[in-house]
């Protein structure tokens, strides 16, 4: 490593289970974030903080200002740009040698076929059920990994689902059809630290699928209260109902 490289990732490469050889690791992969609001953020900035070589930003939306209450990344004087190029914006400015392309508009089918693929990770941020359904079926596809958070009012729900590993559960082994209706932020409200809360697990579970190092939360299905600040968690096993599992 060069000695910029070593003095920007030294807290990574003092720790054990990392080290140079899962600083490379990070440095080499390359990460799909879908969706650039509250969960979006900071795992936009914290993957690029620690030194993902290769992201990609999808959002079609721009900058609001009721948005800046919980979406880190974003700033009042870039209100009415996209979304992605904000984000890119604030990542850049954290760390300058990495790579990240942004996709402008909605996903769909051959879109997600095109990019799922190239990525080691996929981290699924996005606030509505079909993009869910839609990452989550080509991550089965294609075979990479998803870490899927969500958050309203003051509570946050994370899982990870590893098609690389058979027999685990994916994200429609917990939705099935008919859960599709969703309420959203603007409807109830959010606690701007809960997103941050879920998005930093989320960051922190890519992480530690790069590294290859820790136990991820496949098969798990955490759940936090920001008012009682208590976690729970509850085991999934893989539906024999799942569309996608059984299709």
């Amino acid at each position: 490593m060069d000695p910029n490289s070593v003095e920007r990732y030294s807290r990574h490469l003092t720790l054990p289970q990392i080290g140079e050889v899962g600083q490379k690791k990070i440095q080499d992969a390359h990460v799909l974030v879908v969706g650039l609001g509250g969960l979006g953020c900071p795992v936009a900035m914290y993957l690029a903080g620690a030194g993902v070589g290769q992201l990609t930003f999808a959002d079609f939306d721009t900058v609001e200002v009721s948005n800046l209450q919980r979406q880190i990344a974003h700033t009042t004087d870039r209100v009415g740009e996209l979304k992605t190029a904000s984000a890119k914006a604030q990542c850049l400015s954290l760390n300058p040698e990495i790579k990240i392309h942004t996709v402008d508009h909605g996903l769909d089918e051959e879109d997600l076929a095109e990019l799922v693929p190239q990525c080691t990770v996929v981290v699924e941020c996005s606030d509505n059920f079909p993009t869910r359904f839609a990452v989550n079926a080509a991550c089965m596809k294609h075979g990479v990994p998803l870490v899927s958070g969500a958050a309203i009012r003051f509570d946050g729900q994370m899982m990870v689902v590893r098609p690389d590993k058979p027999g685990g559960p994916c994200y429609r082994c917990l939705y099935k059809d008919g859960d599709e209706t969703v309420e959203t932020c603007a409807q109830t409200g959010i606690l701007g630290p809960v997103v941050g809360m879920v998005g930093c697990v989320q960051a922190i579970e890519t992480l530690k699928i790069i590294t290859g190092i820790g136990d991820d939360l496949s098969g798990r299905l955490v759940l936090f209260d920001g008012l009682s600040m208590e976690w729970n968690e509850i085991q999934l096993m893989q539906s024999p109902d799942c569309p996608i599992c059984n299709g």
